[in-house]
């Protein structure tokens, strides 16, 4: 088969596609054609050597797919060979096939198809597991969520606002705060112009974010423990403004607040399992009856993945960047 594959770390024109082993499906895996993979911000720190795959997993980059089962490992039941499946990755969507253990497969909503299914498995486990199995949001509270026009923030506006959530985001420009309404966000804030700290506090008459969902890591933690509200939570997903800041434990202890940082790719299995359970016992209702969608900026052919990266490096798109075969 053919995968894209990276000799050296480096910029996007260190993404190759070549030809590789056909992957074996082992005990409780079965094989998948990929239709589509997306892109996400895990797959650039792979491709420039910062994020490596855990042990035993595929190599390639690529953290989630689309595509139709051919192949059933050892001790597989519930799916079949021609099972149009999207699916949680450890590695290896950027591929023609690839192996997945069958807890980390969901099934494909009807009237989806499987290029938009391919933009659902990361940032609805993502999600889910976040917001609302750890950070427990609630009707009635208010959720921020920086990066409102990521694949991540569109999905998380959708999905508190689906439960009855308050939803407040941080974007760059009209454009992106403009979609973000247009998904139901209720407090729209432009992270160039304005302080979320001090937008915050002015839309929840000085209560604060109950729940604040954050890709940025060192350069908010102090501005997102200022507006947290008192028994707020605060999920830290990402490390795009450093990894290294410090933590005013004085105002943390005043709030009774928590603050938690989760990622997907080095869960085990197990772990992997219930995640993609419990999205498909709550989140796939929501997107069977379109109340919930996957919002896709564009679609590239997977051998043009270096595109792909450079367009996420840019910061220009709304929602996912998908890679499709074919």
């Amino acid at each position: 088969m053919h995968a894209i594959t990276i000799p050296e770390p480096g910029g996007p024109e260190a993404l190759v596609w070549a030809e590789v082993p056909d992957p074996v499906p082992g005990e409780g895996e079965v094989l998948v054609e990929v239709a589509a993979s997306a892109v996400n911000r895990a797959d650039l720190l792979q491709r420039q050597g910062f994020y490596n795959p855990p042990p035993g997993a595929s190599p390639y980059p690529g953290l989630e797919c689309a595509g139709r089962i051919t192949a059933l490992g050892p001790g597989v039941s519930g799916w079949a060979v021609g099972d149009e499946v999207c699916a949680l990755l450890s590695g290896g969507g950027y591929a023609e096939q690839v192996a997945v253990p069958v807890g980390q497969l969901l099934p494909v909503s009807e009237g989806l198809s499987l290029a938009e299914a391919a933009a659902l498995p990361e940032v609805t486990c993502t999600v889910w597991s976040n917001v609302f199995m750890v950070a427990h949001l609630r009707p009635g509270e208010t959720l921020l969520v920086h990066g409102g026009a990521s694949g991540i923030g569109t999905m998380a506006i959708q999905l508190a606002k689906a439960i009855g959530a308050r939803v407040a985001v941080t974007a760059g420009g009209k454009e992106k705060l403009a979609f973000c309404g247009e998904l139901g966000a209720d407090i729209l804030i432009d992270y160039r112009e304005q302080d979320f700290v001090e937008e915050i506090e002015r839309a929840t008459d000085g209560a604060g974010a109950d729940v604040i969902l954050d890709i940025m890591g060192a350069k908010y933690l102090d501005r997102n423990v200022r507006a947290l509200a008192v028994n707020g939570r605060l999920a830290i997903i990402g490390m795009q403004g450093g990894v290294k800041g410090e933590l005013n434990i004085a105002a943390l202890l005043n709030k009774r607040a928590a603050v938690t940082a989760t990622s997907l790719r080095g869960r085990p299995i197990a772990e992997k399992a219930a995640i993609v359970a419990a999205v498909r016992e709550h989140v796939w209702p929501l997107i069977g009856g379109g109340r919930v969608r996957p919002v896709v900026d564009r679609t590239l052919p997977m051998s043009e993945a270096a595109a792909a990266h450079r367009v996420l490096e840019e910061s220009s798109h709304i929602g996912k960047v998908l890679l499709t075969r074919g």
